[in-house]
């Protein structure tokens, strides 16, 4: 078993914040008054009006999932990324709008994501077919829906501009639960889209590595190469806390009962020992960090009418409702049900 001692620095991953300016245009537009959200969200107008300014990716998270309920509408980032131009991405569109291939053009995309947006990491693999995998950096996965639909959306937007096909993934998987219609997204990715799965992933048949680019252009694309490199070589390092990589692999055991530090710490390939050091020398506690993913994901779980108390109970690890309604009323002071009748 591998057993690092490597410490892990806490940092910041930080977004370009596109899709966040598309939130607050259509919030604006539609007359939603967005002090408040900006400010709930820990953003300000300066940052928004500065197109050129970075913007936290945690912060983009929130305020993305305030706007939607501003807006009443519980897939915005899908929406948002089926209507953006695709330039707007900026400098990374076009080292892929240039490359030869759509599989060079993908890989590239997994090489240098991280300018557009550092909390998310990229994995480029080939087998029965090509899958690009998403993996969070610094970020609890848990805490977000719609920045991850909508990088999806582009990515496969994206497939289908350079090759001027309607391409159709033979695969798409969301991490997070969605249990209300989901045809909208069927019909979108041209498959069943998986939700509540251990990975955020798309795969397309291994046919469209070799598609060319409508608009391969190989000298502009060796040109825009050494701009994307410099601007990977500015950006810092960005790993993810040990912490935060904990809770996201809670998150995925959770509703199979095998949210226990033992197994954690197997999945993460250290010792009990050692993931209780590490986590220590964040401030954290395997205890700690579980019960406030189960009361997170308890609270957002109650918000979602489809979903009875007791498949809330199962979907944060408990077999029993009246275990899960006592610890609830521990981590807030009121029955689920309450909470529930409240929010209605």
């Amino acid at each position: 078993m591998r057993d690092s001692d490597a410490d892990d620095t806490e940092t910041f991953p930080s977004a370009t914040g596109i899709l966040t300016r598309l939130a607050c245009e259509r919030a604006r537009r539609e007359g939603v008054e967005v002090d408040s959200l900006l400010r709930e969200a820990g953003l300000t107008h300066q940052q928004i009006d500065d197109p050129c300014a970075r913007l936290d990716v945690k912060s983009q998270i929130k305020f993305l999932e305030l706007a939607a309920t501003a807006l009443k509408d519980e897939c915005l980032g899908f929406h948002l990324a089926q209507k953006c131009d695709l330039r707007v991405i900026g400098l990374l569109h076009y080292v892929l709008a240039s490359s030869d291939t759509l599989g060079e053009a993908l890989q590239r995309g997994v090489r240098y994501s991280a300018i557009v947006n550092e909390g998310i990491a990229l994995k480029f693999r080939e087998g029965n077919d090509v899958t690009i995998n998403i993996e969070y950096v610094g970020i609890a996965r848990h805490s977000d829906r719609h920045q991850i639909e909508s990088f999806m959306v582009t990515l496969v937007r994206t497939c289908r501009q350079l090759t001027n096909r309607h391409l159709l993934p033979s695969r798409v998987s969301f991490i997070h639960r969605r249990s209300e219609d989901t045809s909208e997204f069927n019909a979108f990715f041209g498959s069943d889209v998986t939700f509540g799965a251990a990975v955020d992933e798309v795969a397309f048949s291994t046919s469209i590595r070799q598609m060319p680019v409508v608009g391969a252009d190989p000298y502009l694309n060796e040109l825009l190469l050494k701009y994307c490199q410099e601007a990977l070589a500015d950006r810092p390092t960005k790993r993810s806390s040990f912490g935060s990589r904990v809770e996201n692999v809670i998150a995925l055991h959770l509703p199979r009962g095998k949210a226990r530090v033992g197994e954690i710490a197997r999945r993460l390939g250290v010792s009990q020992r050692t993931l209780a050091r590490r986590m220590s020398s964040e401030g954290l506690t395997f205890a700690g960090v579980l019960q406030r993913l189960k009361s997170d994901l308890a609270k957002r779980h109650l918000a979602d009418e489809t979903l009875s108390i007791s498949e809330i109970a199962w979907l944060v690890g408990y077999q029993d409702v009246s275990a899960f309604t006592h610890a609830f009323k521990r981590w807030t002071g009121r029955a689920p049900g309450a909470i529930r009748q409240v929010s209605r």
